[in-house]
């Protein structure tokens, strides 16, 4: 595993501050960026000069899940990302599968993935024994609802007590279940309205503050489109940048992005200005 330490468990990686997760997105429909790296050659470059900018992980997804995204066939999935990730198994970069089937993430694993960032929060036992099976380490995201229907009509009483609660929970049962370590994601978008959105980034201390570290994601989503009245997705990265180091000084662990290098330079330049904060490990017998 690239910058692990081997242990009696398996192999963990450790770091401080708040480290940069790039997207990579092999679909022809993603929201912001579809199309552009489905082709092979097109992936590796863009996955190479993530890592090349500072990436800490790259994110590999094969499923689009914006809001009223249609599934894709399992099959069809690990066919986008199975030859991606063997590809860059051997180079220095972690690397994560973004896929909420269970046996896309066998695939991925096999292929080299040391992370499966579920976006269904390891709803699916299938999911659970999956990756503890693997030894392998997870994102637990939290959604209200699925894909296709989610951003409908979110509703929470209390949308920090709801989403927290769970994300603990989760966490919790997940490791109980052999699943060796595991980040905590609230899910910005989906399921949330702006409100519920501005409120989980407003209560990020709460969550940051325990045992779990979190990752962020908020690059480039409809929210900062509302906030900021910028319709194009792909000319959202100033407003990403402002939520993400926010996220950061609030004790984010990881940020997931499409503009790494611009990310990179801004949270090095924060953590000089701050010092560092976040830290988290991954544990992984890969």
């Amino acid at each position: 595993m690239p910058g692990g330490v081997r242990t009696p468990e398996g192999w963990e990686v450790t770091w401080t501050g708040c480290a940069v997760m790039g997207i990579l997105n092999v679909t022809p429909d993603s929201f912001s960026d579809g199309g552009r790296h489905a082709g092979l050659e097109a992936a590796l470059a863009h996955a190479r000069a993530m890592r090349d900018a500072g990436a800490f992980m790259i994110d590999v997804g094969g499923e689009s899940t914006r809001p009223g995204a249609d599934p894709v066939p399992a099959d069809v999935e690990i066919d986008r990302v199975r030859p991606v990730l063997r590809a860059l198994a051997g180079e220095s970069v972690l690397l994560s599968v973004d896929t909420l089937k269970p046996e896309v993430a066998r695939a991925a694993l096999e292929a080299g993935a040391h992370l499966v960032n579920d976006v269904s929060g390891l709803r699916d036992p299938a999911m659970v024994a999956a990756c503890a099976e693997a030894g392998a380490a997870a994102c637990v995201m939290h959604m209200q609802g699925e894909p296709r229907t989610m951003q409908h009509a979110p509703h929470y009483g209390d949308v920090m007590a709801e989403v927290h609660g769970y994300l603990r929970s989760q966490a919790q049962r997940v490791q109980a279940a052999g699943v060796p370590s595991v980040l905590l994601d609230p899910g910005l978008g989906f399921g949330k309205t702006v409100e519920h959105n501005l409120a989980l980034l407003r209560a990020l201390p709460d969550l940051t503050d325990g045992q779990w570290p979190v990752l962020v994601g908020a690059s480039r989503k409809g929210l900062i489109g509302r906030l900021a009245d910028v319709p194009v997705a792909s000319e959202r990265d100033p407003g990403s940048l402002a939520l993400h180091l926010h996220a950061a000084r609030q004790g984010a662990a990881m940020v997931r992005v499409h503009a790494v290098a611009a990310h990179v330079q801004a949270l090095r330049v924060q953590a000089a200005l701050n010092g560092t904060n976040g830290a988290g490990p991954l544990q992984s017998p890969a």
